[in-house]
């Protein structure tokens, strides 16, 4: 009796434990304002009713049926816009579609413009009546007196609208129209079957996959379950209204269902998604959420997040620095969504279906995702994958290399497996060798070896869709020559400057990760085209020069000038782009110089925001000597590591994520900068931690940089099943304004005498503990 008691006070107390911890973690959602930085944000961006890295994201849209002229543009939601359009459930890099929409009154069924709101469906807003958080999204529709919710499970879109009484309330399927970044429509179909089901598809042209992969198209299934029948239905096209009529094909396809309300009566849909088909859209609803209720499906979904975004936990005095890190981290883990069905399906390259093979328990051994380009993410995105969320990264990796079985090349951005690279460059090797160096194997190395081989090499035959069109001339020359005219876009000749750079980077983590596997003479071919940045290396300006094919630097050479040899920056600004050798540079320049020199960008930067200043523009910085909002500086500030004043490192970091980073809908990721689906928040997290390599994880035997944190404890969760399990706990002792110099650095009772740390003890668990104080030190 007395065992069974003891027992059974285990039991409960372990259960206690667990339930509190679920509760500690739930909290951390409270520091989450989806609506920081939504005045000129990414379609992505504001989708508060998805899970994380899900497949639906339900979200409000006040101007996302305007397009995307450029595909990358700002739209879907403003903070400054007062009116909605209705609510979208794909929003993905290139993805867009699948409109649903509650009004009461006269049926109307186009969405009508923000000058006049009056004249559509869309109806006007108070923000006072909207919540945001992850994982729920909630407004009052004024002009309708329609309560709309949003929550949803991995595939499958959740919408709740409470209506006022009512004999013409209406729910509107507005399939058939553009929606953000998914481009002008080719097709689409929508139609109520006898059980009362609605289902459908779009099909779109967006205008990177156009630019990629000419020809190609992107499709979004859909199948609905309603839990109240209509008293009418119809479908239209523009303004053409079929009352009665069950289906309806083609450009601008919509279908309404007309019910009679009693005040206050809800009405649920659950609609299951799919990039394959209708009937695995009706397969993932069943799966995931046949017997599921709205309630218990939002419940769900904000412990999916508490889950996630308890993996870090930090802890300090200021809430704004809270809201900024967990907001951060929550944007890191919204885009870059599931592409494959619950049945391992999948939209293959070549628009056929593929099928990712099943395992013991019948489930897909790994996920399939759409994904915009890595360019600049082994600064943020995939060194917080390899630290806190070492499963997705490896699901990333599979997935990339079912791109390159069905087509033969990698490919920096997918979406619905077709290229849409982004930036003309290719990264995923680098990230593929990042993950191997970083102690995450597990998927087929063999073939991933051979796919990041080919893309450092082989230029020939190489499709558009895979960048690095001109990495043939790269191997060539050690550099790629400049040309200030050239055929086909400027990807193909216009950025020689920044591609040596670049690529010679990937081809020094690729490098390493040769010599690993014992592939010796790879890794020879590999660092010598590393040192290609030498080339263009000008000693009397001390800066990145592009030149010509005969090895001369190109005349009239404007340092500050963007778009002439560099791509979304200047010389200014990529003179810096060594990460894999900055010894090399520093002594190049000189480190009394280097350090003066980078100390007055920063000096000159901050007087600007560090970017483009206060201008709702993406490339408002790139003339700038730095811009935090675009990708190309995002590791400068924490050279100073390696050049003797890792006081430097620390004053500036701490800065940006201060001054650049805001907390309100203009000002969030610096004034309307670009978030590529989550970098710029990832660097906050992993910066505001203190933690960074400016190597992106490449090199063996990594060295993690230290900084300046920003929080008074910091504990990042271990992982089992790729590493120890044992959490890893950063204490720091006298944090506060002032004091944002560290004075020592010590590692599980050992004193650090240079701001490094292995990756692998990080990832292994343990406890760095740092004393701060209020003057510069730079010896340890």
């Amino acid at each position: 009796m007395k065992n069974t008691c003891s027992i059974l006070f285990t039991l409960l107390f372990i259960i206690g434990l667990t339930e509190a911890k679920a509760q500690a973690d739930k909290s951390l959602l409270q520091y989450v304002d989806p609506k920081i930085g939504t005045a000129h944000s990414r379609w992505f961006y504001f989708t508060p009713g998805a899970v994380p890295f899900g497949m639906a994201k339900p979200a409000p849209s006040t101007n996302g049926s305007y397009g995307n002229a450029h595909g990358w543009d700002a739209v879907g939601y403003d903070e400054r816009h007062h009116s909605i359009e209705g609510f979208a459930n794909f929003h993905e890099f290139q993805v867009g579609g699948v409109v649903f929409a509650p009004i009461t009154g006269k049926l109307e069924t186009l969405a009508g413009k923000l000058e006049t709101p009056e004249h559509g469906y869309r109806s006007t807003f108070d923000r006072k009546d909207e919540i945001a958080s992850p994982g729920y999204y909630s407004v009052l529709l004024k002009d309708y007196g329609v309560k709309a919710e949003l929550t949803s499970t991995q595939r499958v879109a959740f919408h709740r609208y409470t209506f006022p009484a009512s004999e013409a309330a209406h729910i509107l399927f507005d399939i058939g129209h553009k929606q953000g970044e998914g481009g002008e429509v080719k097709d689409a179909k929508v139609y109520v079957t006898a059980d009362g089901r609605v289902e459908g598809y779009v099909t779109t042209l967006p205008v990177y996959v156009q630019k990629y992969q000419p020809g190609a198209e992107v499709t979004m299934y859909f199948s609905a379950v309603l839990d109240k029948k209509p008293i009418a239905f119809g479908v239209f096209k523009g303004e053409e209204i079929s009352s009665g009529k069950t289906e309806i094909t083609g450009k601008g396809a919509g279908l309404y269902l007309t019910f009679s309300t009693s005040e206050q009566e809800s009405i649920t849909i659950k609609a299951g998604l799919s990039y394959t088909s209708i009937e695995n859209a009706r397969l993932n609803l069943d799966a995931e959420a046949k017997k599921l209720s709205f309630d218990k499906a939002k419940a769900t979904a904000e412990k999916n997040w508490a889950n996630y975004l308890g993996r870090i936990k930090v802890e300090s005095k200021e809430r704004k620095d809270m809201v900024k890190f967990y907001t951060g981290l929550y944007h890191a883990l919204l885009g870059r969504g599931l592409a494959s069905d619950v049945n391992g399906a999948y939209p293959k390259n070549n628009g056929e279906i593929g099928h990712i093979p099943l395992g013991a328990n019948n489930k897909p051994i790994h996920n399939h995702y759409n994904t915009d380009a890595i360019w600049g993410g082994f600064w943020n995105l995939t060194q917080l994958w390899a630290i806190a969320y070492p499963e997705y990264y490896s699901d990333w990796i599979k997935s990339q290399l079912l791109v390159y079985k069905d087509s033969g090349w990698l490919a920096d951005g997918i979406a619905n497996s077709r290229y849409v690279s982004g930036v003309g460059t290719n990264f995923v090797s680098l990230a593929i060798s990042s993950a191997y160096m970083a102690g995450i194997k597990d998927f087929d190395v063999n073939l991933a070896y051979e796919a990041s081989l080919k893309n450092e090499l082989i230029g020939k035959d190489r499709p558009h869709g895979a960048g690095k069109l001109d990495v043939d001339q790269f191997v060539k020359y050690g550099y790629v020559p400049h040309l200030d005219k050239g055929t086909g876009g400027g990807e193909r000749w216009q950025y020689s400057a920044s591609h040596t750079l670049e690529y010679a980077f990937s081809a020094y983590a690729v490098a390493q990760w040769a010599k690993v596997l014992g592939k010796e003479r790879d890794y020879q071919q590999l660092m010598g085209l590393s040192k290609g940045w030498e080339q263009l290396y000008d000693p009397k300006l001390n800066l990145i020069h592009p030149k010509w094919a005969n090895g001369k630097f190109i005349e009239n050479f404007k340092p500050s000038e963007a778009w002439r040899g560099f791509q979304e920056g200047n010389a200014w600004q990529y003179t810096f782009y060594v990460p894999h050798d900055p010894a090399a540079l520093i002594a190049k320049m000189g480190k009394a110089n280097f350090n003066n020199r980078l100390d007055s960008i920063f000096s000159t930067s901050q007087k600007n925001s560090f970017g483009g200043g206060t201008k709702l523009d993406a490339f408002s910085g790139l003339e700038g000597l730095y811009n935090h909002g675009n990708q190309p500086n995002l590791h400068i500030s924490w050279l100073f590591n390696f050049s003797g004043k890792p006081s430097l490192t620390q004053k500036w970091v701490r800065a940006i994520c201060n001054e650049f980073y805001g907390t309100d809908g203009i000002h969030g990721y610096g004034y309307g900068q670009d978030e590529d689906q989550g970098q710029l928040g990832a660097w906050y997290v992993i910066s505001g931690m203190g933690l960074f390599d400016v190597k992106g994880f490449t090199a063996p035997d990594t060295k993690v940089g230290l900084g300046s944190p920003l929080f008074d404890k910091i504990k990042i969760k271990g992982n089992k099943k790729y590493f120890n399990g044992k959490d890893f706990t950063i204490e720091v002792k006298n944090n506060n304004a002032t004091n944002i110099y560290v004075q020592s650095f010590n590692l599980n009772g050992e004193q650090l005498s240079s701001p490094f740390i292995r990756l692998k003890d990080l990832q292994n668990g343990g406890k760095l503990t740092l004393q701060m104080g209020a003057n510069p030190k730079d010896q340890y």
